[in-house]
């Protein structure tokens, strides 16, 4: 038992050290900087890609490489007999038969640059993955907690390549002359999902920790209600605008507001069974297309009302952007339909796509984390 204290005796002050402001973010300054930048290329190598994937599509290249071969492939052919081997193993599709029979090896090989083009890409986009992803361990430039978010992203790069071949596969099928919609749909859905992802993640490095956590108590729940129902829909009306590029069901129909001067196309259900109408009947499926665009167009107006309201300047003009990019982009799918889907409108449209999803999620980012602002300007 210690004895007893002298009433004079000095106490260790066992109280705790004050916390160091920023040392949540300290020392991540650095290495958030560089893994931005590795995001951002990677975005604009994405956009590219889903850019070269429309095209590959419109031009009708996607069946012309006939394999999987994900080390292999990337070597092209380099001799007239490798390039005579390729055409013949295209000659066996049903595609070919019933669609290209008689094609020479001059369109042949337009139509293989284009797909090699487009597998060779993602092959790229997967090197730069790796490497800064390597090169941030290995420097230990990684930023904190931000480990498992790049794994993320280099698991469905890689399950995309798996789905890319899923979709090709169908359209090798005896009877097909094109890929399975469905597939061409789930395809560009991964795609978009990883691009937003990156945008995200480049969002949330564009600021640190502490400035986040701050900024998460001025929430606007009202508008990250909004946007998020707008992302939710925007993303389900991407979906149906692949479906409709699948069957080439924006080629058909090109009056406006009507269709085939009717409010709804004709033989909507005539498919057994009925479900296969939504993915294969052109009619039906761009008249779904049509109106899921009114009832977002709807819904940004709701955005745009509901933004006034925003005590924040940067929340309100972000919805306001979100918002009036989904009317430029419903303006220009009219355009398009009505113009029977020509490659140079068609190819604006799927642009218009990603910019609407990006500028969305960047009108969500500001209103979860609204940032701070002087008195004078609330």
């Amino acid at each position: 038992m210690s004895g007893k204290r002298s009433i004079f005796e000095e106490v260790e002050d066992t109280r705790k050290a004050a916390a160091t402001p920023g040392a949540l973010s300290a020392g991540q300054g650095r290495r958030r900087n560089f893994a931005r930048a590795w995001l951002m290329v990677l975005f604009a190598m994405v956009v590219v890609m889903i850019v070269v994937g429309g095209l590959t599509r419109l031009t009708d290249s996607g069946l012309s490489i006939t394999e999987w071969a994900p080390i292999s492939g990337a070597v092209p052919p380099m001799s007239e007999a490798d390039w005579q081997a390729e055409f013949a193993a295209y000659q066996q599709t049903d595609e070919y038969r019933l669609q290209n029979a008689g094609m020479s090896m001059a369109e042949f090989r337009y139509i293989y640059w284009w797909e090699w083009g487009h597998r060779q890409l993602g092959r790229v986009i997967g090197l730069v993955w790796a490497l800064g992803f390597a090169f941030m361990l290995a420097t230990g430039r990684m930023p904190r907690g931000w480990t498992g978010r790049f794994v993320l992203l280099g698991a469905l790069g890689g399950l995309q390549g798996a789905i890319g071949w899923w979709m090709v596969h169908s359209g090798l099928q005896a009877g097909m002359v094109d890929v399975a919609s469905y597939r061409l749909a789930t395809h560009l859905g991964i795609a978009f999902l990883i691009l937003s992802l990156i945008a995200w993640y480049v969002l949330r490095l564009s600021r640190d920790e502490a400035d986040l956590l701050q900024a998460r108590r001025g929430l606007d729940r009202t508008m990250k209600g909004m946007t998020t129902g707008l992302l939710h829909l925007s993303f389900v009306q991407m979906l149906i605008g692949a479906l409709v590029a699948g069957i080439d069901a924006g080629r058909l129909f090109p009056d406006w507001p009507l269709m085939a001067g009717g409010i709804m196309p004709p033989d909507m259900w005539q498919i057994e069974p009925v479900w296969r109408n939504l993915f294969e009947n052109a009619g039906t499926v761009q008249f779904i297309h049509r109106v899921v665009g009114y009832v977002l167009a709807a819904l940004a107006i709701g955005v745009v009302l509901a933004a006034r309201k925003s005590a924040n300047r940067a929340v309100k003009g972000a919805a306001q952007v979100a918002a009036a990019m989904i009317f430029v982009q419903a303006t220009l799918g009219v355009v398009t339909v009505m113009h029977s889907s020509p490659l140079y409108l068609a190819i604006l449209h799927q642009l218009g796509a990603v910019f609407t999803i990006v500028l969305i999620l960047r009108a969500r980012f500001a209103a979860m984390h609204p940032p701070m602002q002087s008195a004078r300007g609330a």
